[in-house]
């Protein structure tokens, strides 16, 4: 093959945005010319240029957006991790691994007898779920969170927006009751009586917050878990008394 041939090969190789644009389609239909602009204002692809300031693509500029437009789908990731993953790939490493795309709840600490315990109640993530999340991943509809937050059942987190674990265990437990004929108006009674029971427990924990040192409050932590798991064993075992009864 002459040079010129060889050069005329690597000039039909090259692809202008358009036709970019025809290949990424139909797995990305909301894929659009302003959004390629802006992953190479972003450094993501460098597509080459010709002398008039045209865009020319390659076959590895496309399959670089395909990996871009991948991980933001499906995975989540913002732009600047996706970058440090295409520098990875770039220096010839290998990118990190990619974390479902279903988050990953952690585990409630629980009892023997299978009721939370004291650590349970003391536990902190840093889960955050979208509206869509929650409603993917609940297995719910929209209109049931719309109702469960009518209800006071579900709130997002105050200031963000976002739901944490315990918004998708309640969402999860009104699909499964849903199952049976409850409805968020019927859950609203469980929502009264465990208000109920937090004011029991906040009346009896009131004197120990209102120490201003921290071990003060550490102790007031402490008892307030204490509290709330023997209260949810209390509870849980009147209701299944309840049911045994003739």
């Amino acid at each position: 093959m002459s040079a010129a041939s060889g050069a005329s090969s690597a000039a039909r190789a090259r692809m202008n945005i358009g036709q970019v644009l025809d290949q990424l389609r139909p797995d990305f239909p909301g894929i659009t010319i302003p959004k390629i602009r802006f992953l190479e204002d972003k450094g993501l692809i460098k597509p080459e240029r010709t002398p008039a300031g045209y865009r020319k693509f390659s076959h590895d500029d496309v399959e670089r957006l395909r990996y871009v437009l991948r991980m933001q789908r499906d995975h989540y990731l913002p732009l600047k991790v996706i970058g440090e993953h295409l520098d990875a790939i770039d220096r010839g490493l290998e990118p990190p691994p990619i974390d479902p795309v279903v988050p990953t709840v952690p585990r409630v600490a629980l009892a023997a007898d299978g009721l939370p315990s004291p650590a349970s109640f003391t536990r902190r993530d840093h889960v955050r779920l979208s509206r869509r999340e929650l409603v993917k991943i609940a297995g719910i509809t929209e209109d049931l969170l719309a109702e469960l937050e009518q209800f006071g059942l579900i709130t997002p987190r105050a200031g963000t927006g976002h739901y944490d674990t315990d918004a998708l265990v309640i969402a999860q437990t009104a699909r499964e009751l849903a199952d049976f004929g409850f409805e968020p108006r019927h859950l609203r009674a469980f929502k009264t009586a465990a208000d109920r029971e937090v004011g029991l427990v906040e009346q009896v924990v009131a004197p120990q917050k209102r120490g201003r040192d921290a071990a003060a409050k550490a102790r007031a932590e402490e008892t307030v878990s204490e509290i709330a798991a023997l209260s949810v064993r209390l509870h849980a075992t009147l209701v299944k008394t309840g049911l045994r009864s003739p």
